[in-house]
């Protein structure tokens, strides 16, 4: 009998591969970076960073969400360490450039606010007051809000109400001098705007206006000047 055909390939018996065999001679490993090697460049610590970049990186965050005072910012500034010399470098510089405005702060305050909530004069003192905004600041924005503006807004703020008001005309009348007096607005302009608009909205209306009496009023500006207070 033949003896049986030697295997070859790469079973139990197969020859070692020979040098050059691309298709089967193994590559050598290249060598790795020792793990002391890495742990020491992913340990190296960072150099520490500038006080005035950080004083920088927080304004600029401030002023992202929203305009800000430098009263504002200074605040923010100390609340996060940050030195008084630092903090007045940066906020000084940031004068300079515009960055830092609280003359256009108190104007865009005064219009908005106005615009958007009808809050009077006396209000939107006090929330400039707040934000830091110097006094003499303040009143050169307040000034570009007149009298006959501020009288206008509260008479529409007594209308908007007024159309959907339920109860007594007296409980009414008081319910809309407060509101009033929570934005900040005088009892004069609160009681004549309500009065005028009470006049102008039905002839039911109209003749309890008139018969408003004199303890009426005085009753009414004594709720204003307690919710007045609230705005002070």
């Amino acid at each position: 009998m033949a003896g049986r055909r030697a295997r070859t390939g790469r079973g139990w018996d197969a020859s070692p591969p020979r040098p050059g065999d691309g298709d089967t001679a193994r590559r050598p490993r290249r060598g790795r970076r020792g793990r002391g090697e890495d742990s020491e460049a992913e340990t190296t610590p960072s150099p520490p960073r500038n006080e005035a970049e950080v004083a920088r990186e927080i304004c600029l965050r401030q002023l992202a969400v929203r305009p800000r005072t430098r009263a504002e910012l200074a605040g923010a500034l100390a609340k996060r360490g940050i030195s008084d010399e630092v903090s007045a470098e940066v906020l000084d510089r940031y004068d300079e450039v515009g960055i830092i405005d609280d003359a256009a702060f108190a104007r865009a305050w005064v219009s908005s606010r106005h615009a958007g909530r009808g809050l009077s004069r006396r209000a939107l003192a006090n929330e400039l007051r707040q934000r830091g905004v110097d006094g003499e600041v303040a009143g050169e924005a307040l000034g570009e809000l007149d009298e006959e503006t501020e009288a206008a807004t509260a008479r529409t703020l007594v209308e908007r109400k007024l159309r959907s008001a339920r109860g007594e005309p007296d409980a009414v009348f008081r319910r809309l001098v407060g509101m009033l007096a929570r934005k900040g607005y005088p009892p004069g302009v609160a009681i004549r705007a309500v009065k005028d608009a009470l006049a102008a909205q039905s002839a039911e209306a109209a003749e309890f206006a008139d018969r408003i009496d004199a303890d009426a009023l005085a009753d009414a500006e004594g709720d204003l000047e307690r919710d007045g207070r609230a705005v002070d």
